[in-house]
C-alpha cells in the first residue's frame, strides 16, 4: 500500500522502518522539511515529503504528532488522498505536559480523538497510542505466538477500521477493537490498557475496566 506517515518521532520513525520492510510505499514528513529526514530515507527507502503533501495517493495515513500541533497541519490534507483512505491517530491529550488545556476536550468532553477528527475533518481510527515505540521494532510476533502482543483499535468508520487493523496485525500485533471514537476514552493515558503488554484477553480485559474520570495529572 502507499500510506504517508506525518510525523517521524519514535512511533512515527519505527512505523516508518517496520512498514517499509514490509514493502509498503511509504512517504514521510516532519515540522521540519524533507531535508532533515535524509538520514532515516537512506536507512529505510521511504520518500521524505511535505506534510501537505504526505497523504497525496495514500492508502493509510499515519497522524503522529504532538496534540497541540495537530491544529497547524495544512488545510485539505487528504484532497489527494486515495478513496477511503484510512486515517489512524496515535496522540494523546498531555495538558500539563505538553498541550496545554484544550477547552473542546475539557469542557465539552470530546475525547482526544474525537478533537482530533475536527481538526483534521476526516474520521480517524485510534490506535497505537499507547504503545511504546522500540516494541513496534522489537516485540512483533507471527500470528498465534503465546506472547503476540495486542493493540485496541476505535475508530467510527468500520471499513478504516478494518483496514487499520489488518495493517497492524501484518505488522505483528493482534487487534482487539476498542469501540467508536466516542469510546476511545477508554485507552487514552492512565487508563489499564494504556502502555499494558498484554495479548488479546488482558486487553480486552483492561479496556473494561476503563473510568472514563480524567485522573489530575491529565486534566488541564
Amino acid at each position: 500500500m502507499r500510506i504517508g506517515i506525518i510525523g517521524a518521532g519514535n512511533i512515527g520513525g519505527n512505523l516508518t522502518r517496520r512498514l517499509t520492510a514490509l514493502g509498503h510505499d511509504v512517504s514521510v514528513a516532519n515540522s521540519r522539511g524533507p531535508h532533515t529526514l535524509t538520514d532515516l530515507a537512506e536507512e529505510t527507502g521511504a520518500t521524505p515529503v511535505h506534510a501537505g503533501d504526505a497523504a497525496r495517493g495514500a492508502e493509510v495515513v499515519v497522524v503522529t504528532i504532538p496534540l497541540k500541533a495537530v491544529p497547524d497541519l495544512p488545510s485539505g490534507l487528504f484532497d489527494e488522498a486515495a478513496e477511503g483512505v484510512a486515517v489512524i491517530d496515535t496522540n494523546n491529550y498531555y495538558p500539563r505536559q505538553r498541550d496545554g488545556r484544550i477547552a473542546a476536550i475539557e469542557d465539552e468532553g470530546l475525547t482526544e480523538s474525537r478533537w482530533i477528527e475536527r481538526q483534521l475533518g476526516h474520521p480517524v481510527v485510534k490506535a497505537f497510542n499507547g504503545t511504546y515505540a522500540q516494541d513496534i521494532l522489537d516485540r512483533h510476533r507471527p500470528a498465534g505466538a503465546p506472547d503476540r502482543l495486542a493493540v485496541p483499535v476505535a475508530g467510527d468508520d468500520e471499513a478504516a477500521k478494518r483496514k487499520v487493523r489488518a495493517l497492524i496485525e501484518e505488522l505483528g500485533f493482534d487487534t482487539v477493537d476498542a469501540g467508536g471514537i466516542d469510546d476511545s476514552w477508554r485507552q487514552q493515558p492512565d487508563t489499564p490498557v494504556y502502555g499494558l503488554r498484554a495479548g488479546t484477553e488482558e486487553v480486552t480485559k483492561a479496556l473494561a475496566e476503563a473510568s472514563p474520570t480524567r485522573t489530575p495529572d491529565f486534566r488541564g
